[in-house]
């Protein structure tokens, strides 16, 4: 899938920044999806394994859905790929969040598929709340 991407939902940034601190020291990886052009929601994906030197996203349990990009976390504050996360970045999408410790506001960046930091906006905007029946 390879949409015009608008930004990031402030609250899906915050659920992922949350959530990175809850599983600190180990590592914290899901994949984003978008609406309308705003990445909304981080599916995770059955099986992966995490541990304080990596999560391992198992791929192939990716149901039929797309994907823009990955985030994941690194317990240290160093924000940058690693060759296993380039490797990752060229599996998943166009937009790929690290967040690193201590997972403030502020310890993030947006990366494209090389590895390269590009700008993703934090938009306000209300997340549908969707039930399942």
């Amino acid at each position: 899938m390879n949409a015009t991407i608008k930004g990031i939902a402030r609250e899906t940034l915050s659920f992922v920044l949350e959530v990175s601190k809850s599983t600190y020291p180990n590592e914290f990886a899901g994949l984003l999806q978008a609406k309308d052009g705003i990445i909304t929601d981080i599916l995770i994906l059955p099986g992966t394994e995490s541990s304080e030197v990596n999560a391992v996203l198992k791929l192939f349990m990716l149901p039929n859905v797309s994907a823009v990009g990955s985030v994941h976390s690194h317990p240290s504050s160093v924000i940058r790929p690693s060759k296993a996360d380039l490797r990752l970045f060229s599996k998943t999408g166009n937009h790929h969040i690290i967040v690193g410790h201590p997972y403030g506001p502020d310890n993030w960046k947006c990366f494209d598929g090389s590895g390269k930091v590009i700008s993703l906006e934090v938009l306000d905007v209300d997340l549908e709340d969707e039930e399942l029946l």
